[in-house]
């Protein structure tokens, strides 16, 4: 009986000496992919409050080529406001986005309707896509593998949507092992299904860092039509909490 009782006691001694440092090396896996995509992020986008203009070209085969342009404020990565440019058509209207509570304002519509961020805004472009770049906040991230592209290595993150309410239900992200610069992603829905594709292009110096100006998203359903969004006049603004208001939109130019 007492030999059985030690045999025991070693087997579980053995499991735990095993278990405990597995778990650790996956919470410094979780960790460091966590960081790669913070760095990413920063990468993208300033960690202050600032101002972009971004232009969207939309192609797809047999249809006219659809531009519009519009104004980014952010602050923070939480809030957000992007306002319509171009068409006149649609001049003047807003996106105000808090946390991942996104609303539209329009001229003609005296209430604000309330979208979600997975919804489309234009081509390829989800809501999301525009008004919130904070894939550290939206997503958990683990480290798939390590892919070798052009004698470049990078990691391969797989980022999956910390609840319903954010624009994609899964991400795979490749990022740069030597600078963290963002270089492709493809973008998944609830079923698994692959919607669409985005690379990372044009890096210019942009308040300190190289940063990617132009974004390319394919349709992976529907060969050939795609959304090219380009940044441009992006500066760091002094953007007060209650620009980020529904009673403040109506004085934004």
């Amino acid at each position: 009986m007492q030999k059985n009782s030690e045999q025991y006691l070693l087997t579980v001694i053995l499991l735990f000496a095993i278990a405990v440092p597995t778990a650790i090396a996956d919470t410094n896996d979780t960790e460091l992919a966590q960081t790669i995509l913070e760095k990413a992020d920063q990468i993208r986008f300033p960690r202050e409050s600032f101002q972009v203009d971004v232009t969207i070209n939309t192609t797809a085969p047999g249809q006219p080529e659809d531009l519009r342009k519009y104004r980014v404020l952010s602050k923070g990565n939480e809030n957000s406001v992007v306002m319509t440019t171009e068409p006149a058509s649609e001049r003047g209207q807003i996106l105000l986005l808090k946390g991942r509570d996104l609303w539209i304002f329009m001229p003609e519509v005296s209430q604000p309707v309330r979208l979600s961020l997975s919804q489309r805004l234009t081509g390829q472009v989800a809501n999301g896509d525009l008004a919130r770049a904070n894939f550290a906040g939206d997503y958990n991230a683990k480290i798939l593998r390590t892919d070798v592209i052009e004698g470049e290595k990078y990691y391969v993150l797989e980022l999956t949507g910390v609840d319903r309410g954010v624009t994609y239900h899964k991400v795979l992200y490749w990022v740069g092992q030597s600078n963290f610069w963002p270089y492709r992603a493809e973008f998944y829905s609830l079923s698994d299904r692959l919607l669409k594709t985005a690379r990372y292009e044009k890096f210019q110096m942009l308040h300190g860092a190289l940063r990617p100006t132009r974004l390319v998203m394919e349709d992976a359903l529907r060969t050939g039509e795609q959304s090219v969004l380009e940044y441009s006049g992006m500066k760091l603004r002094d953007l007060p909490d209650k620009v980020f208001t529904k009673d403040y939109l109506k004085k934004l130019d």
